[in-house]
Parts: C-alpha cells; structure tokens; sequence
C-alpha cells in the first residue's frame, strides 16, 4: 500500500512540472499584454485631448411675423425640409390689401392734385407775363403823359398781384408735388405690409418646433417656426482650461457620435473662444465676493466637420459626440 501511495505520488510530478512552465507563459503574456495596453494609453494622452462635453450645433433660423393677423394657412409639417424662399405660413391678407387700395386710391387723388395745381401755376404765370408786359407799355406811356398817374398805378397792383399769385401757385403746386412723394410711399409700405402675410422661410433648413397652426392670431415679433439651417453643422467640444496647453487651430479632430457607435467623422479646429461657458452664463460668477473655489473651467472650442458628407449616418444639432484632437 505504501509502495502503492509512493509511485502515485512519483506519477504526479512530472504533471506538476508541466503545468508550472504554462501558468508562467500565461502570466507573463497577460502582463506584457498589460503593459502594452497600458503603454498605448500612455502614448495616446500625450498625443490627444479627449473630451465628452461636446455636443453637434447648427445655425436655427427663426421664422417669425411682422404684421398682426390671423393665420390662413400653415403649408409646412414638422421636419419637413425647405428651401430659401419657399413659403411657409399665410396671414389672411384681407385688412392689408384694403389698406392698399385706400393708399392707391391717395395717390391717384395726390396725383390729380398736383395736375391741377400745374395747370394752375401755369395760368398765373402767364398772367403774370402778360401783366408784366402791360406794365413795360404804361411806364412808356406814362413817360410820355399818354395814361394818367392812376391808370399806371391800375396796371402796376395788377402786375405786383399777378406776380404774388404766381408765386403763390407754384408753391401749391410744390406742396401737391409733395403730396404724391407721400402718397407714392404710403402705397410702397402698404404693399410692404401686404407682403409679409406671405412669412417665407429665411435660410434652407428643416422645420422644427412648429408653433403656429390655422385660425391663430399671431402678433409682430412672434416666433412661429424655429428652421434649422441644414447648410453646415459643426461641434462645440468644451474642453478644460488644463487642456489647451497643445490645442491649436487646425489640428486634425476625430468625432464620434453616441448615436452611431463605431462610426467615426473626420474634423478639424476652427477656433478657441475668447471666454470660458461660466462668463457668458446669465449669472457669471463673482469670485470677489464671498468664499473663492477655484473650479476648472472649460472653454469652448469649435470644430468643423471636415470629411464627405455621409447620408447613412444623419446628424442633428443637440447631438451629444466624443471628440479627440490631435496634438502632437
């Protein structure tokens, strides 16, 4: 039995020595592997700065009414996508085309005004040229004692008064001129007025928070449509004040999008602001009053997409992404 046990015992060490040499390959190769991992993130820090407080932005366009009055039509839906200049809500333009026609109408009657005054003007300035001449012939006549010293006074008011009525037409007439200037702009602005019943889109883009719907009354200055302008999107990545030292503009910038995991875009630097997102908050802090934390700040950096446009993979302003730039 105990030969038994010593030759079972015999047979297990060669097991044991076979074994030992495989658990220290498979350490060794783990802590290479550790290394090496470890070493590539070393090496990657140094030549990027990472940051996830970074979202897609894009120009939103607001569409709003310039006129008072009640909505017509809407002829855009939610998401809908347009063009510059197509046309997007109707006003009912039924006040304002009145208002047109009584400035037309003011015009037609300025216009009449000043023809009368023209004809006016001239007849008193024809008048007075007659006069003038009948006042040459008596002074003659008086010279030679041919009209009496009261028949020359006769002729001369007469002329003095031709000539102030003449006067007086021609600065109606001007007066009339004027008129049909005022009446010429009151009309312009009617049709100015008329025209934005039509509220047209003012950049290309697709339609977003829709907030106008028929039978609405809509007041000046009202946002109706919030267009977002499809013409370029870029990324605002606020980085920390610490990681700046290396960020330069034009440096190559990879994005990834949470929306489309594995996929990455291609971009670079633009700008660095000027000011950190806590300066231009609605309440900046204060740190002369009160007791000073000293917080790290971020500073917004923005970064231009720089490769194709890839109409697999659709991005929208508000997009949350991660973006590396690389520094060295």
């Amino acid at each position: 039995m105990a030969e038994q046990e010593k030759n079972i015992g015999t047979a297990e060490k060669p097991e044991e020595k076979a074994t030992n040499p495989l658990r220290l390959v498979i350490t060794v190769l783990l802590v290479l592997a550790a290394v090496v991992w470890g070493g590539s993130k070393i090496r990657h820090s140094f030549l990027y700065v990472e940051t996830d407080n970074a979202q897609i932005e894009g120009d939103v366009y607001p569409v709003i009414s310039k006129v008072p009055g009640t909505v017509q039509s809407v002829l855009v839906r939610t998401n809908q996508e347009v063009r510059r200049g197509d046309t997007l809500v109707l006003l009912d333009p039924a006040d304002y085309k009145v208002k047109r026609d009584m400035a037309e109408a003011a015009l037609q009657n300025a216009r009449a005004s000043v023809s009368a005054a023209g004809e006016a003007a001239t007849a008193a300035a024809a008048t007075g040229q007659k006069l003038k001449s009948d006042l040459a012939r008596s002074q003659n006549l008086r010279r030679q004692d041919v009209i009496s010293p009261s028949e020359f006074d006769a002729v001369k008011a007469a002329a003095l008064s031709s000539s102030a009525q003449s006067a007086a037409a021609e600065s109606q007439h001007r007066g009339a001129a004027a008129q049909v200037t005022m009446r010429q702009a009151e009309l312009r602005n009617a049709d100015l007025q008329l025209s934005y019943t039509t509220i047209t889109a003012p950049a290309a883009g697709h339609v977003s928070k829709k907030n106008v719907q028929p039978g609405q009354y809509v007041a000046p200055g009202q946002q109706l449509i919030a267009l977002v302008g499809s013409s370029e999107l870029w990324v605002v990545a606020n980085f920390k004040e610490t990681q700046l030292e290396n960020i330069r503009t034009g440096q190559p910038v990879t994005i990834r999008v949470d929306a489309y995991p594995g996929k990455e875009f291609e971009g670079r630097v633009e700008s660095i602001s000027s000011g950190t997102g806590a300066r231009f908050a609605l309440l900046p802090p204060d740190n002369a009053s009160g007791n000073f934390v000293k917080v790290a700040q971020r500073v917004p950096v923005k970064i231009l997409f720089t490769g194709k446009p890839d109409k697999d993979h659709k991005l929208a302003a508000g997009m949350n992404v991660v973006v590396e730039i690389k520094v060295k």
